[in-house]
């Protein structure tokens, strides 16, 4: 593995009989006087939606940063309390051309870490690397296999969203689990079981994914999306893989692109087609009603939703992915 009050509106009353001069002077004294004081009994939520730190406290666990949502939440179930975990891109963003910003680049000064995905996803992080060439990152999808991205602009790239299948995400999560204990010997025992629990429950989502989707019929098992981002998915459960473009670029959408998928619809018959989250579905909803199919919803891959939303983690976000898919290829 590479190391590389409620703020109060009841108001202040004040005798008839006192001076207005005192009254003002009153005024101006404990009006900044409450503010600081709730002030400083409020939490601040940080970008990443966990609470701050109250003002003049610090949390003195190391810092690891992920290169994006999904790589935090894996990396959150298996550090447990022990590790503190933030994603460098924010939640619902476009993953594949970030650009780092100012206050990212501050952030990560105090990072003892980066876990990244590898597979050419994260480009724009070289960037940030150089500005950070004392802080050790960690390439997850170390020891996977990749599957090539199927087009003739990628010819020979890898496929980077192997975190889409479970059974490969077993090996990002022991990879994790490496490099936490590399950070934080002392917690090696918590890391480890933290990293059994969470395979339990892979394992588990695997079962469920593979019962669900037997269920529908083969001809109809067609996954046309906007981005080719299911492929390991796809061949982990006996799926066919069509898209608008091989990777999320919408400038990729030609009307050979949209032609083929359309006819692939039509000649299977297939009841719906889907986007993802962080792009437009404008040209698959054009896809569908071009072939006589409909939309079929949205699937979240490259960014959890917001924690109240429907796919605040990964087992969650895969469970939804599925049953967006099976209702849509059912037909129901």
């Amino acid at each position: 593995m590479r190391l590389l009050r409620r703020t109060g509106q009841g108001q202040l009353k004040f005798g008839r009989s006192l001076p207005r001069q005192l009254l003002l002077v009153a005024t101006l004294l404990i009006g900044p006087l409450l503010g600081l004081l709730v002030g400083g009994c409020s939490s601040e939520q940080d970008k990443n939606g966990s609470a701050a730190p109250p003002a003049g406290a610090t949390d003195s666990r190391p810092l690891v940063l992920t290169t994006f949502t999904i790589l935090a939440d894996m990396a959150r179930e298996v550090a447990g309390d022990r590790v503190r975990v933030e994603s460098i891109t924010k939640l619902g963003a476009e993953i594949h051309g970030y650009e780092p910003t100012p206050s990212d680049l501050k952030r990560a000064s105090g990072a003892q870490m980066v876990l990244e995905n590898g597979f050419g996803l994260e480009r724009w992080a070289q960037r940030f690397y150089a500005t950070l060439p004392d802080v050790p990152h960690v390439t997850l999808t170390e020891g996977i296999t990749p599957l090539p991205i199927a087009s003739d602009a990628y010819e020979g790239k890898p496929n980077p969203h192997a975190w889409m299948s479970p059974r490969l995400a077993k090996i990002y999560v022991e990879n994790i689990r490496r490099a936490l204990t590399k950070l934080d010997p002392a917690g090696a025992d918590t890391f480890r079981r933290n990293a059994q629990r969470y395979d339990a429950q892979l394992d588990e989502l695997h079962n469920d994914l593979q019962a669900s989707l037997a269920m529908i019929p083969p001809r109809q098992r067609v996954l046309a999306t906007c981005e080719g981002a299911f492929s390991y998915l796809a061949k982990d459960y006996g799926l066919t893989e069509a898209y608008l473009w091989p990777v999320n670029a919408e400038s990729q959408v030609t009307p050979q692109r949209m032609s083929k998928l359309i006819a692939l619809v039509k000649d299977r018959k297939v009841p719906a087609v889907f986007c993802e989250s962080t792009v437009s579905a404008e040209s698959q909803m054009q896809v569908a009603k071009e072939a006589g199919a409909r939309f079929g919803g949205v699937f979240y891959v490259d960014s959890l939703s917001l924690p109240g939303g429907p796919a605040p983690n990964l087992l969650e976000l895969q469970r939804l992915n599925v049953r967006t898919l099976r209702s849509g290829l059912a037909g129901s």
